[in-house]
């Protein structure tokens, strides 16, 4: 018999009431080390944020209404006690937990397979209707601990301090195995439900890397003057243009091609000019890539060519106005032998040994073997070059790094303009003023700390343009939170990039800082939260300018 969801939720309870690693640890550890192997691979992938795994393309599209509406009909509560709830919680787990705990329980007792089985049958089914009687019908039977963690990974929106690198960590102490063989076993599976369950086979060695199973893209550090560059790591340096256009990873096998962005989507049907020219290539391979638009040479600038990005399929004058061409920068996979501990170098060479023709490419690559004012003098000429070019800036990387998927580290450095900006996104938005009156044009935004928690740093009202702002007032009000009259809170999904003059300490926002003057340069649809920047570099940034904290 399968094992109650409820130990499920009470091992979450444990995780989300320390901040002490260890204890969280040692409580996923103690609870996995009961599961049978079917439990334990359904358990992993709770844990590590939903309900399937990442080589897994489905997906629940359940919306805020519909787990609003299950947790009223449960509850029998009235829509202003959900309203106040929110208030007190700021989570929608929490108001679940809150409301149903004194609704009548349910004697059906759910199970991980219950579980597993209902969000199953909720991907598989068309329709909002459809699935939000399937969502009544399981939080129905749901307690009120139990809702919580129903809500939280229906939502996509688990926040109990539990990242998949802890669930890793976890499950090797659990079955006696080193962390970096789960680690491995994970990322090149694409499923930590499997790894478990090799974990405690030992069979960890057995993991092959799936295609079509698209990993983290390995991240690089901005820098904030070029001097920096030489304190990261010694020479060679192998420098590139860094392109203004859009992440992707391009899995083929066989005939078979998919593009994924950064968020880990599959995005093929948007880039179909791309696909002959990859299904032309030799053999089986996983590229990482750049995605975007030329014209007579130049980059086609973002602003420009994501036009194309809101749009599942592209094709007609669209595709023809602005065809998009793919810029191969790494390769992570050929022929079923991962590459990612090899250093770059090597990676490059085999890379730049495939035959891309038309729309594939590779950058040019620079070596530059200097130090000190020479290394800094060497890189400003080549920064000026790549903007000249129409790029954004320069990539600099050491030529001995493996490839490190989801990780950000002093590996690969990003200079992208003199003018720092900072990714961010969007926690609150207000009706604007004067002609702006009838849209939402106000942005409060926000940057993740150490633990994940969201902390507002600023707040800005021009850079987008009138149909940009009339776009995004449909989306905030259709994904707003909590309607506070002039001000709503909205999920924070919507990431955008904004340029200041300057970081100021400040008790206004919740960082402890504010900037001065901020400006929203663009939308970054293609950015997931959670790459947006972090406190820590914000505070860099101030201490730079002479204002930390």
């Amino acid at each position: 018999m399968s094992s109650l969801f409820a130990d499920w939720v009470a091992a979450a309870t444990a995780v989300r009431g320390t901040t002490k690693k260890l204890e969280k640890q040692a409580a996923l550890a103690a609870y996995f080390a009961t599961l049978d192997d079917e439990d334990l691979a359904i358990a992993a992938r709770l844990f590590a944020g939903g309900p399937f795994s990442r080589a897994d393309q489905r997906v629940l599209n359940v919306g805020w209404s519909a787990l609003t509406d299950a947790i009223l009909e449960r509850s029998r509560a009235k829509g202003d006690e959900i309203g106040a709830s929110y208030q007190r919680h700021a989570d929608l787990g929490d108001v679940a937990a809150e409301l149903i705990t004194s609704a009548p329980p349910d004697p059906r007792q759910l199970t991980l397979a219950d579980l597993n089985a209902a969000f199953e049958e909720i991907a598989a089914t068309k329709g909002s209707n459809a699935k939000r009687v399937l969502v009544r019908a399981l939080m129905a039977r749901a307690t009120g601990p139990e809702a919580r963690y129903v809500t939280k990974i229906a939502g996509g929106d688990m926040r109990i301090g539990l990242r998949e690198s802890l669930v890793e960590e976890a499950l090797a102490k659990a079955f006696g195995r080193e962390r970096e063989a789960v680690a491995r076993a994970n990322m090149l599976g694409g499923d930590i439900g499997t790894t478990a369950v090799r974990a405690r086979s030992g069979t960890l060695e057995g993991a092959a890397f799936a295609y079509f199973a698209p990993v983290g893209m390995m991240l690089a550090t901005p820098v904030l003057d070029l001097a920096e560059v030489g304190k990261r790591f010694p020479p060679p340096y192998l420098v590139e243009d860094k392109y203004d256009g859009v992440r992707a990873q391009v899995h083929k096998s066989g005939d078979r091609v998919e593009v994924f962005s950064r968020t880990l989507d599959r995005v093929t049907d948007r880039f179909p000019e791309l696909l002959d020219a990859l299904r032309a290539l030799p053999g089986s391979l996983v590229l990482d890539a750049e995605i975007l638009a030329f014209r007579e040479g130049r980059a086609i600038p973002f602003v420009d060519f994501q036009r194309r990005l809101g749009r599942k399929e592209v094709g007609g004058e669209m595709q023809s106005e602005m065809p998009s061409s793919l810029v191969a920068f790494d390769i992570l996979e050929r022929d079923g032998r991962p590459l990612l501990e090899l250093p770059l170098a090597e990676r490059s060479a085999l890379l730049r040994a495939l035959p891309l023709e038309g729309p594939l490419r590779v950058p040019d690559q620079r070596r530059v073997d200097l130090t000190g004012d020479d290394l800094v003098q060497a890189l400003e000429g080549e920064f000026s070059a790549a903007r000249e070019r129409g790029n954004e800036g320069l990539m600099v990387k050491d030529p001995r790094s493996p490839y490190r998927p989801g990780r950000r580290g002093m590996e690969w450095l990003k200079v992208k303009r003199a003018l720092t900006t900072l990714d961010v996104v969007v926690v609150a938005v207000e009706w604007g003023h004067g002609k702006r009156h009838g849209v939402l044009s106000d942005y409060t935004f926000a940057v993740r700390d150490d633990e994940g928690r969201l902390r507002t740093i600023g707040k800005a009202y021009s850079g987008l343009t009138d149909t940009e702002i009339a776009e995004m007032t449909d989306h905030f009000l259709a994904h707003t939170r909590e309607d506070r009259g002039r001000i709503r809170s909205v999920d924070p999904d919507t990431v955008i990039e904004v340029a200041f003059d300057s970081i100021q300490p400040s008790d206004r926002h919740e960082s402890g800082l504010a900037m001065r003057f901020p400006r929203i340069v663009r939308l970054r649809p293609d950015k997931p939260v959670s790459e947006i920047d972090t406190l820590a570099t914000a505070l860099a940034i101030a201490a730079r300018q002479g204002g930390a904290p």
